[in-house]
């Protein structure tokens, strides 16, 4: 029993084990480079695209999910209605539209 004791002990010379903090350095640096790469950027879109829905307002041209250009004629809470032919005009949820392409310049109304 003594010998199986003396064969697990460390051997002569062998290092230090690292401290449990120097352990977990790679980790943290991995979390700094993803927040650094991906969530920030991320969040940062996301802030935008929620000051352009809240800066929409009529005569504004935007494009929407589906691909449908179309000028803004109306707008409550969360539904944005569009015009997007003559005499056509259509009800999007306002998270629906993904850019602003720009202000109608005959003045849709």
């Amino acid at each position: 029993m003594v010998g199986v004791v003396l064969a697990m002990a460390r051997p002569q010379g062998a290092a230090e084990p690292a401290p449990f903090w120097v352990q977990l350095v790679p980790f943290f640096l991995i979390f700094v480079i993803f927040y650094l790469l991906l969530i920030r950027p991320q969040a940062k879109r996301q802030k935008e695209h929620q000051q352009m829905l809240l800066g929409l307002k009529k005569g504004d041209e935007v494009l929407t999910q589906g691909g449908l250009y179309g000028v803004v004629v109306g707008k409550s809470d969360d539904v944005v209605v569009l015009k997007i032919a003559e005499n056509t005009k259509v009800e999007v949820a306002k998270q629906a539209i993904t850019a602003l392409k720009g202000t109608s310049k005959d003045g849709e109304t």
